[in-house]
């Protein structure tokens, strides 16, 4: 037997548990997910930012049961831009995978900018541009040198990250009895304040606090490593966006209570950039109010190697997309499909995102990356529970009132949430958003002379 013939034969091993993928999918979110998103969300919301995460939670579980079942049938596949392809079509498949480009591509853009901001937080001798040249260039050159960030590093990480935020959450509750008492911890108010509560603002707070659950979808790209895939990986997606709300809404919740006057955060600022960076620190300021400057340095610190390790990966991610498509020839394979061949890495990308990630920082702020990643993500959401509605119900000649609970409901609940929240995004973001979108839409029409050839494929493994 020949060695491409044991190659071939080589299949990956099904050895992960339910647990392990829960676990692998509450790294991938991160256990602080949703602090860098408070100030802002709090803001937007008149003080429910709790109510916006859980209420993103419900279009996650049934979204998460769409990727589940997709999951399923496809299992050697592993992201919406395929599921789109499979289940619907393949042209608004690759609509979705040009949208989930964009997300790669702005990831690493975020982190630099939440870098510069804690960075500055934590010394703010050092001007904030400065810094954003400082990670830029720290991204870039570390990713040329192909450093990896090893799985233990990840699970290290995690735990400090968790001890951080128990620490936060012990000190809130502290905070919180010592003046109110116990009863103090159990209030309506972070959920439904009648003076301040208005849906047009929750529905904006929560296409930006929706945020928080991106990456959980990163589960089903295991489907083939996992024990019993037709339950565990399903269940996984399901358990990581419930465990991620709880958790989440927990952090916030403990956060309001401790710093009821929302709107202070921003009282006395004239200009749009004070009140942007009041908001990106507004998590810091409560954790130096409920545990002083120690819980308020070590959040920052944690929350900023957070960004560091998500921005390292997240551009050698994007750099490996491009790669990929250069390689495949669906973009100039002499630039893009270049490897260097000391590191075995794509450096121009690298190069190419980096430079990008820099000038993109000087020109957008946090929170408009933050809704521009949703704006992607949540139309390949919305793609993806229409794909499982059509393969599980809409192509079944026969169809019983349990085919329409289980089939059909699932994802025309995860449509709607979904809908309603990428819906809600500013006109900002869908002009750039809507902009990306129509140049794919031209490329692809390009591509297959006028919709009538094969659709290019784009690799994201």
């Amino acid at each position: 037997m020949t060695d491409d013939n044991i190659l071939s034969e080589k299949k990956l091993q099904p050895v992960l548990s339910l647990r392990d993928l829960i676990i692998y999918g509450l790294i991938l979110i991160q256990p602080v997910a949703a602090l860098p998103l408070y100030g802002h969300a709090t803001d937007l919301s008149r003080g429910h930012a709790v109510t916006c995460v859980l209420i993103a939670m419900i279009g996650m579980i049934f979204t998460a049961i769409s990727y589940g079942k997709m999951a399923n049938r496809y299992t050697a596949a592993g992201s919406a831009y395929t599921y789109v392809s499979k289940g619907l079509h393949p042209y608004p498949g690759f609509i979705a995978g040009w949208c989930m480009f964009m997300d790669y591509m702005f990831l690493p853009i975020i982190c630099i900018i939440y870098c510069g901001i804690t960075a500055h937080h934590l010394i703010p001798a050092i001007p904030y541009i400065l810094w954003l040249f400082i990670f830029a260039s720290l991204f870039t050159s570390l990713n040329l040198k192909g450093l990896r960030i090893a799985a233990i590093a990840n699970w290290i990480l995690m735990i400090i990250m968790s001890l951080v935020v128990f620490y936060f959450m012990a000190a809130a509750i502290e905070y919180i009895v010592a003046r109110k008492g116990f009863t103090g911890l159990l209030s309506t108010r972070p959920f439904y304040d009648p003076g301040n509560f208005s849906w047009k603002s929750i529905a904006s707070a929560t296409s930006l606090a929706a945020l928080t659950y991106i990456g959980f979808d990163g589960i089903t790209t295991l489907s083939e490593e996992v024990k019993n895939p037709k339950r565990n990986v399903l269940l996984a997606a399901v358990l990581t966006c419930v465990i991620t709300g709880i958790w989440s809404g927990a952090q916030i919740y403990l956060a309001q209570l401790s710093w009821p006057n929302w709107a202070s955060f921003t009282d006395g600022l004239k200009t749009d950039a004070a009140k942007n960076t009041a908001l990106d620190t507004a998590i810091m300021s409560v954790a130096h109010r409920v545990g002083g400057s120690v819980l308020d340095v070590c959040l920052t610190f944690v929350l900023l190697v957070a960004s560091v390790g998500s921005g390292i990966t997240g551009q050698i991610g994007a750099s490996r997309l491009l790669y990929g498509m250069g390689r495949d020839d669906i973009i100039p394979k002499k630039f893009f499909g270049h490897l260097d061949k000391k590191h075995s890495n794509p450096s121009y990308n690298i190069i190419l995102i980096g430079v990008l990630a820099l000038l993109s920082s000087l020109l957008f702020n946090y929170e408009e990356c933050a809704r521009l990643i949703n704006f992607g993500a949540f139309f390949a959401f919305m793609a993806v529970n229409l794909a499982m509605m059509r393969e599980y119900f809409f192509r079944k000649k026969q169809k019983t009132v349990k085919d329409l609970v289980i089939n059909f409901l699932p994802g025309a609940l995860g449509f709607g949430v979904c809908l309603f929240i990428w819906l809600n995004l500013p006109v900002k973001t869908f002009i750039i958003g809507g902009a990306w979108m129509l140049i794919g839409i031209i490329y692809l029409a390009i591509r297959t002379k006028g919709f009538q050839k094969q659709t290019p494929v784009i690799s994201f493994s």
